[in-house]
């Protein structure tokens, strides 16, 4: 048995600066098969960095307040998620959350994952503009010794990391 206290848990933020409050709670317990992590975000701020999926694990989103705003798939269909609601997204499945800048509040939600504490970051794809391409393109992702993103892009196999 494992038991913690998320004030206990340390913060730990997005490689792209994304974020100031985000606490991997499966880390602090030891998770092999479930990934965790309570967010504080302020109007502006965004779970990840931008429209991604993970074909290794599905998502949810549990809002306890606040109000959520969901990019779903390519065509970046919105969804607004409120308190006590929840959002899924199956692997494979395209998907970006925030808060808006211009939002009165900001939320406080919780972030599941399964299977899987971690990613396998050889299944998470993310659409980026391509620097050499010109346009959005899917980017195969991955996170660098450094702690940073590099982003591949399938088209024409340029890298970059933000």
């Amino acid at each position: 048995m494992e038991r913690v206290a998320i004030d206990d848990v340390d913060v730990v933020t997005n490689p792209m600066d994304v974020h100031d409050h985000r606490k991997p709670v499966s880390r602090a317990l030891g998770t092999d098969h479930v990934a965790m992590n309570y967010f504080e975000l302020a109007p502006g701020d965004a779970f990840s960095g931008g429209l991604h999926t993970h074909d290794d694990q599905e998502e949810i989103f549990y809002i306890i307040s606040g109000t959520a705003a969901f990019e779903v798939g390519r065509e970046r269909e919105r969804v607004a998620v409120g308190p006590d609601e929840l959002i899924r997204f199956a692997p494979g499945e395209f998907q970006s959350g925030f808060v808006p800048a211009d939002a009165d509040e900001g939320v406080v939600a919780w972030a599941i994952g399964a299977p899987g504490a971690r990613h396998d970051w050889d299944q998470i794809e993310s659409i980026v503009d391509c620097r050499d391409c010109g346009e959005e393109r899917v980017q195969d992702t991955e996170l660098t010794d450094e702690g940073r993103f590099r982003f591949t892009c399938t088209e024409c196999g340029t890298s970059f990391s933000p």
